[in-house]
């Protein structure tokens, strides 16, 4: 097979005015990067420029290139053009002549191309672009299918990533262009169409089914051969032809999730053969030797929902993940990887790929088999209804076809999911405006859906939708079976303790928003916007009133911060200490919950969101305190005081308001073997002082959670003293926290008197007493740290600088929120 591609002499211009003259454009790429380039419109994310930006997007847009043919791909039986990313509405014209209507970005299109048509040299290809807001709102008056408000009207109707027509995180910012590669293929006599792997685990070893298609290309019926190479993690190679009766690998190095054991990978090769040996096309991808499937199981609580490899049912730990950004030419194998070791680096061990962005490329995929990130994969359907017409059903299913052959043998997939919160909210009539489109719901996503992945993927896991129950809207958001989205939290302005109301049996959305770092914020504002109630501040909060709710929460906790960057610090530790809240009570409930997945990983454009990590990959407090909640071996604590019980502060003098002070301690082990531990916990004064303190040598099975006693602690004094407790293995503090009985804004702060000294890669933090959520920042807020808003009992914390130059630092705790 011979591949070429066409990535050069690429010129683009706004269709309909031919007084715009062509300007370079590169390929893949996008409309937007390409003006951006070219210096014809102004960056999107400043202020409200996102305004211009989506206003160039009622236009057209024309893109053209030359090319030549070699004499070889002539000489090939068949020659196709093969578009692995168009976004979305276009034309294809080759030299004058309309060979094909494109119409949804996730598909891959493949279009035979006849020999007369092209030529040795100057052949033109153009592409037209066709408005994708024009189309959205023609398509609403004609017919209307409703989504969520955050969208421009129409957005159903359109096979494009939803999100860029606005979200409750992202701007309307809906780009077009050839944004995945672009090529000629040419083959000779045939060609491999797909692979697919099926594996059958015996004790010792492991059966391959290898099924593979071919696409004859010579158009009379001729035999094929095929070998296949296997090599093993270690660089063993094993051989096999298409008359081998089995294929079997003995003692397979298997692959499992970070934190289980490690990824190993093989790498499988199919080489096509000719009747004459002549090798004709190769197929080579890594996988992964592994079981990976959904336990669902009936239990006391209701029915079990766990993800279950080689046997072994884990706790998932992770965030949901969206689109890196709205100009998807930004987004690369660097910066992905980036984000995803960021992910290793908090102990996640799974990745949910949100339904409302568009399916990633292949390396994603890629760095999360290597890195042992099992991914919950979205179909791309979110927050809608659909018309189930003729042309929709057969665009969605061959895109269901492109995308499953692509994905499927990846180690990492660990379920297919139908869609985001469509079945909860249809089956309470929101967005459905007639009986067809809930019928039309019930086909897609428990009959079309499954139909395709009987065909392509039978192995994998099927889930009809995030969150569910098991589908036919039966309580598609039950506690007690299956996947949970519980915003009561936020959403619903209830306190962080109601989480502890609840035993999700899996929760794989959950969250509580924050500002970005002041860095962050400068990117996209004048100093006269840095006010959160600001006309630009709220252009880049795109959940209606979530600012308010920020504050509503912060007087709940803090004392008013008195100026912006101290606000928005004070932010993050609301985020953080929301999340660690909830996260810590499911983990002590191992076996009756066995997934936190929060909302959400990362940013799309620089914003107020729900996001650990922020546009510029700045690492909110969230994801440092991730990095202890998910730690394979932790600590926490389930403590009664004010903020549980939530008393009148205001009560009559002669009523003394009764408020309950103990602690109890768990201990999680997410690891595959028994520890022997010990834990420490101390009562002490603010100064970080003991009172009094208990050394508890502990056992804890592999795979669950261990509860130490409760204990009472009546005669603490809530605004002067507090709990501290510390995990020991051996000598070695591998876990710990402190608990304040009051709420932060009541308690009776004294002064850290924080220092710092660096010395290489290490920064020494001293503290003079207890001392709270301790924040290092460097100038450019940039910094990566083995450990930062930690707490202090006094004395020396030693930090290591992972990525970034310490400079001059500044430290704060929550002792200077006022």
């Amino acid at each position: 097979m011979l591949i070429q591609k066409l990535h050069d002499n690429w010129k683009m211009r706004m269709s309909g005015d031919r007084s715009n003259s062509l300007i370079d454009a590169q390929v893949p790429g996008s409309v937007y990067s390409d003006l951006l380039r070219n210096k014809k419109m102004e960056d999107p994310f400043w202020r409200d420029n996102e305004d211009a930006a989506f206003a160039l997007m009622e236009h057209d847009y024309e893109y053209r290139c030359e090319f030549s043919v070699s004499r070889k791909m002539f000489n090939m039986d068949k020659i196709l053009l093969r578009c692995e990313g168009l976004d979305t509405l276009a034309d294809i014209i080759l030299n004058n002549v309309k060979i094909a209507h494109c119409d949804n970005m996730h598909r891959i299109w493949e279009f035979d191309l006849d020999k007369n048509l092209l030529k040795n040299e100057q052949n033109v290809l153009k592409i037209i672009f066709y408005s994708p807001v024009k189309f959205a709102a023609q398509a609403h008056n004609k017919l209307k299918v409703s989504g969520t408000s955050h969208c421009l009207d129409g957005f159903p109707q359109i096979r494009k990533a939803h999100c860029m027509f606005g979200w409750d995180w992202g701007p309307r910012l809906p780009d077009a262009g050839i944004f995945r590669d672009i090529c000629l293929v040419g083959i000779k006599m045939a060609r491999i169409d797909n692979v697919y792997i099926r594996q059958k685990h015996k004790k010792d070893s492991v059966e391959l089914d290898i099924s593979v298609k071919i696409d004859n290309a010579a158009g009379s019926p001729r035999a094929y051969s095929w070998k296949i190479l296997i090599t093993g993690p270690e660089g063993k190679i094993f051989e096999f032809d298409n008359l081998s009766k089995k294929i079997v690998i003995d003692d397979p190095m298997l692959w499992w999730p970070s934190g289980y054991g490690s990824q190993n990978l093989y790498t499988v090769k199919v080489i096509l053969l000719s009747q004459k040996g002549a090798e004709l096309d190769t197929w080579q991808r890594r996988i992964g030797i592994r079981t990976l499937t959904v336990r669902r199981q009936k239990d006391k609580w209701g029915e079990s929902f766990a993800f279950e490899v080689n046997g072994v049912s884990i706790f998932a730990m992770g965030a949901d993940y969206i689109p890196e950004d709205n100009i998807l030419s930004r987004v690369t194998p660097k910066r992905t990887k980036k984000l995803l070791e960021q992910c290793v680096m908090a102990n996640f061990n799974f990745i949910r790929v949100w339904g409302g962005g568009y399916y990633p490329d292949d390396y994603f995929y890629d760095i999360c088999d290597e890195l042992g990130l099992v991914v919950w994969q979205d179909f791309m359907f979110a927050c809608a209804v659909y018309d189930l017409n003729d042309h929709f059903e057969d665009n969605i299913r061959a895109e269901f076809a492109d995308n499953i052959k692509r994905i499927r043998h990846h180690a990492c997939l660990g379920l297919w999911c139908g869609n985001n919160e469509m079945e909860m909210f249809v089956d309470r009539g929101m967005w459905v405006d007639t009986p067809k489109q809930k019928a039309d719901y019930i086909k897609m996503f428990e009959y079309i859906i499954p139909q395709v992945l009987k065909g392509l993927d039978p192995d994998t896991f099927y889930w009809p939708a995030s969150p569910s129950s098991g589908g036919s809207f039966d309580l598609p958001n039950d506690p007690d079976r299956g996947n949970v989205h519980y915003w009561d939290v936020w959403h619903g302005d209830k306190p962080f303790t109601a989480y502890r109301q609840y035993h999700f049996r899996f929760l794989s959305e959950f969250g509580f928003q924050s500002f970005p770092h002041l860095k962050t914020v400068m990117s996209f504002t004048l100093p006269e916007d840095r006010n959160i109630f600001s006309y630009i501040m709220e252009r880049h909060q795109r959940n209606n009133a979530a600012n308010g709710k920020i504050i509503n929460y912060m007087y709940q906790t803090f004392l008013y911060p008195n100026d912006f960057d101290t606000l928005i610090y004070a932010s993050q530790l609301l985020q953080a200490e929301a999340i660690k809240y909830g996260v810590e009570h499911f983990r002590r409930n191992r076996g009756r919950c066995m997934g936190a997945v929060y909302w959400q990983l990362n940013d799309i454009w620089p914003v107020a969101s729900w996001s650990s990590v922020d546009y510029f990959f700045r690492w909110k407090a969230l994801h440092y305190y991730a990095k202890r909640f998910f730690q394979r071996v932790m600590i926490s604590c389930c403590e009664e005081g004010i903020l549980t019980q939530n008393p009148d502060a205001n009560h009559q003098p002669h009523v003394k308001a009764a408020v309950e002070k103990s602690f109890r301690l768990c201990v999680a082990n997410e690891t595959m073997e028994e520890k022997k531990l010990s834990v420490k916990w101390a009562i002490r004064e603010k100064s970080a002082k003991v009172i009094k303190d208990k050394t508890i040598s502990v056992k804890v099975g592999a795979l669950s959670s261990f509860w130490l006693d409760k204990i009472e602690v009546p005669d603490i004094k809530l605004n002067d003293e507090y709990l501290s407790y510390h995990l020991y293995d051996g000598d070695k503090i591998i876990s710990e926290g402190t608990v304040i009985f009051s709420l932060p804004k009541f308690f009776h702060w004294e002064d850290p008197k924080l220092s710092y000294k660096v010395s290489g890669d290490t920064i020494t933090i001293k503290a003079a007493s207890y001392a709270k959520s301790v924040e290092i920042q460097n100038s450019n807020q940039d910094l990566v740290l083995s450990d930062n808003y930690f707490d202090m009992n006094s004395g020396e914390k030693k930090v290591k600088i992972l990525s970034g130059k310490a400079g001059k630092l500044k430290l704060r705790s929550v002792r200077d929120i006022k």
